[in-house]
């Protein structure tokens, strides 16, 4: 190729645009700054029925972190999902989808809010067992937590 005027600065507003791009990116904290704390599920009857899981997940970074989704053998269809009550003591749930957690912020799995739903269960959740949960995140990072089995009528990770 023959370098010209032309080419010459065709060349130097690609670089201009691209170094702009480049540095007008949002920066985001990776999943290496999450920390997971008190996870925990109860036990399922049989598979039937979806199980559930607990936890507090905390970003250490600077930055934001964004939870895209969840995943486990246990479980065909595991996502997060958000609890509600309408004003005439209704409750209902739907999938919560991403999950923003702030720098120095943290997001609480727990019974009656956002919880990880986990349906078409591939084995009944025993008590006294535990599984692998996977939280996925916008870059690419991933955190797999051991979620702890309790009894079918726990109240917390202190069972």
């Amino acid at each position: 190729m023959r370098l010209t005027a032309k080419n010459t600065l065709l060349a130097g507003v690609l670089a201009a645009f691209g170094t702009t791009a480049i540095l007008s990116a949002p920066v985001l904290a990776g999943g290496g700054d999450v920390v997971v704390e008190d996870a925990w599920s109860r036990a399922s009857i049989g598979t039937n029925r979806p199980g559930v899981a607990y936890m507090t997940i905390s970003n250490t970074g600077n930055e934001a972190v964004t939870l895209t989704s969840i995943r486990t053998d246990l479980a065909m269809m595991p996502e997060i999902h958000q609890t509600s009550t309408n004003a005439e003591g209704v409750s209902s749930m739907a999938p919560a989808g991403e999950l923003e957690i702030a720098p120095g912020g943290s997001v609480a799995l727990e019974p009656g809010g956002l919880h990880a739903m986990l349906m078409r269960l591939q084995r009944p959740m025993t008590e006294g067992e535990s599984f692998a949960l996977t939280l996925i995140f916008a870059d690419g990072a991933e955190k797999t937590v051991n979620v702890p089995i309790f009894g079918i009528a726990a109240r917390g990770p202190e069972n």
